[in-house]
């Protein structure tokens, strides 16, 4: 593991950054602003390098990071209605950061905050636990929430991430990892991902309105856009004239992943046809989010490097969004005193 100095908060906090790497090459690297992934190095099927998540060089640029790049979000990822919920009779207003919707919790976000951290060498894996207590009432959600964020970088192109925690009060708790994946040449400097591949093991997924939250609703895939069940490239639905009939401009959507609570299945692969590289997700929730980006423009990263539309995908395991006010989704309070965990892999490879 190696351990460098990353710059300085605008409070005078020093940031560092940690670097893990695997048996094969792979390296991962984090900051203990945000417990934050900053940059993701996979091979291609040649054995080449390149770094394959959007993000930035500098603290500065973290400190803001709108898009939330490399981040974990908590405690309420996803979008909640009308900026607000009800628990045991209490009602709770958020920040209506996203038109009326709170998005990501708001704008004090968790990885805006510093963590303390731990690594640990293991068994074919090297481990790293970012931790901190959200104190009752931050981000205006009830009860002292107590966590961590465990990644395991392991000798097989692994990254796991385990999220743990307890409050105690009851609240609302659905975290998840808002990673920018590019796979192809260049990585997070390549092209647009719109000829990536995907797979999504999904038959249903959730409609959104014009907020862009769920309807409530659960739609068969089979003859529409969402319909991942087998290999194909992102851009095959996606049309950017606004003027058409046929405009879409591309995915913010959940799908529904069937399976026993607590059971990790295979969530989605993504692969680049010119690289080989391949994603495949795997997760113990009820959802994935496929983001790909569309509104991203102009946004100034990592090597110089300025995002565009469409310039990454994002696969957000989690509950489902708006879980909170919508009764039909599975439910996404935390009891106090009751753990929280998710688990997801991220496993990286050639084909």
């Amino acid at each position: 593991m190696k351990k460098e100095k990353f710059g300085t908060t605008k409070d005078g906090k020093e940031v560092t950054r940690y670097t893990l790497e695997n048996a094969n090459g792979m390296k991962v690297s984090f900051i203990d602003l945000g417990a934050v992934i900053t940059n993701i190095w996979v091979p291609d099927r040649d054995g080449h390098l390149d770094d394959v998540v959007h993000g930035y060089d500098d603290v500065a640029s973290y400190e803001v990071n709108e898009p939330s790049f490399g981040a974990p979000v908590g405690r309420c990822a996803n979008r909640i209605s009308d900026g607000h919920f009800v628990i045991n009779g209490v009602e709770y207003k958020l920040d209506q950061n996203d038109s009326t919707n709170c998005l990501h919790s708001g704008y004090l976000r968790f990885n805006y905050m510093m963590y303390e951290a731990e690594y640990e060498k293991g068994d074919g894996e090297q481990v790293l636990t970012f931790s901190r207590v959200s104190p009752d009432g931050e981000q205006h959600f009830p009860g002292t929430f107590t966590y961590s964020i465990t990644y395991h970088l392991t000798d097989d192109n692994e990254l796991i991430i385990e999220y743990d925690g307890v409050s105690d009060a009851d609240t609302v708790v659905n975290m998840t990892n808002h990673s920018y994946f590019n796979l192809g040449k260049g990585g997070h400097k390549g092209e647009q991902i719109l000829n990536h591949e995907v797979k999504i093991f999904a038959d249903r997924y959730n409609p959104v309105n014009d907020l862009l939250y769920p309807t409530g609703e659960f739609a068969d895939v089979e003859g529409t856009p969402f319909d991942f069940r087998e290999f194909k490239v992102i851009g095959t639905d996606v049309v950017s004239d606004k003027s058409s009939p046929d405009y879409f401009k591309g995915y913010d959507h959940n799908f529904v992943l069937e399976h026993e609570k607590g059971e990790v299945i295979t969530a989605a692969i993504c692969r680049e046809p010119q690289t080989g590289r391949t994603l495949t997700v795997l997760t113990d929730q009820p959802g994935i989010q496929m983001y790909t980006a569309p509104e991203l423009s102009g946004e100034h990263g990592k090597d110089g490097v300025i995002y565009g539309p469409s310039s990454a995908v994002c696969f957000e395991t989690q509950n489902f969004p708006n879980a909170i006010n919508t009764p039909e989704f599975p439910d996404i309070v935390l009891k106090a005193g009751e753990p929280y965990r998710h688990y997801t892999v991220f496993r990286f490879g050639t084909y």
